[in-house]
């Protein structure tokens, strides 16, 4: 039995991961300090332990533990807004703690470390699709740490030999997503305010539009990303849509007053994904659209 860690394994994206590793027979380790994830998405059947990775100490003990073949991290301090309120303190988890993983990843010897990037990374871009060879321009402290980390990653696997991969998500939505939160996405954070009879807030004119991905799809694109011969050097590979929806679609999709503010600063206008390289050596595309993602989104949130 193949043994796999997962930071941030109480999340939201990690949550579904650590499902479908222990579904395929891998043997699954969660570490997460539970800030922003929850202990009722862990996996009774994984390995828990509660550690923050930005203490390498604590860390590295458990890889030397645990003794995991693949690492898939997904622990970070999400979303822009918080890191413009916090750049220091999400810089120490989202710059630092990636170094931590990475040093204790290669002390353990492990194969490969699939790292969660983001599409924050591109910033506003003149032309879309993004691709991946564009120069990155984020318009964040949160787009600026993920691109940070990719450049770790890429470094881990020059100098030392570590085979890393990072994934650049755009807009992931789907059960389990964060609706509870002021900084939540766009797609929980209209689900709850819908159902608590509240105006929907827009900010600008609705017209600015995101790649949303399905989770599940995500978890598919890990899963490949681990097992995939065509990578391991610190390759950055797309991890979202081809065709955006507007703020503005979605807000009609679920329902509900809208109300328009003022543009939010560090908010790109439009994203939109090239997916030639998770096609080429991944074999990835999404398999799930906008509005049969929706759907199930939907009905969870109406399960709860």
């Amino acid at each position: 039995m193949k043994k796999v860690l997962v930071t941030g394994g109480a999340g939201f994206i990690g949550s579904h991961l650590v499902d479908r590793l222990l579904n395929e027979g891998y043997e699954v380790f969660v570490v997460d300090n539970l800030s922003t994830g929850k202990r009722e998405n862990l996996n009774p059947e994984a390995g828990f332990f509660e550690v923050d990775i930005t203490d390498f100490d604590a860390l590295d003990k458990v890889f030397s533990e645990t003794e995991p073949e693949y690492v898939f991290h997904q622990a970070a301090i999400p979303r822009m807004p918080i890191s413009i309120k916090d750049p220091v303190g999400t810089s120490k988890t989202n710059i630092l703690g990636t170094i931590n993983v990475l040093k204790a990843a290669h002390d353990a010897g492990v194969k490969r470390v699939v790292y969660a990037a983001s599409s924050s990374a591109y910033g506003e871009q003149e032309t879309l699709p993004l691709h991946e060879d564009m120069v990155p321009n984020p318009l964040s402290p949160y787009g600026l740490q993920k691109y940070v980390g990719e450049l770790k990653l890429r470094l881990f696997s020059s100098l030392y030999g570590l085979p890393t991969v990072s994934l650049r998500y755009f807009n992931v939505y789907g059960p389990r997503i964060d609706v509870n939160s002021d900084y939540s996405l766009v797609v929980g954070k209209f689900l709850r305010l819908n159902k608590e009879g509240k105006r929907l807030p827009i900010f600008g004119d609705g017209k600015q539009s995101r790649a949303f991905c399905y989770v599940g799809d995500v978890v598919e694109a890990n899963i490949k990303a681990m097992l995939s011969p065509k990578v391991g050097k610190g390759e950055v590979i797309n991890i979202g849509a081809k065709d955006p929806v507007s703020v503005e679609e979605i807000a009609e999709a679920i329902g509900g007053e809208k109300e328009y503010l003022p543009p939010r600063a560090g908010d790109p206008m439009h994203t939109a994904a090239d997916l030639t390289r998770a096609i080429e050596l991944l074999e990835w595309e999404p398999k799930v659209d906008f509005v049969e993602g929706l759907r199930m989104t939907k009905e969870w949130f109406e399960s709860l």
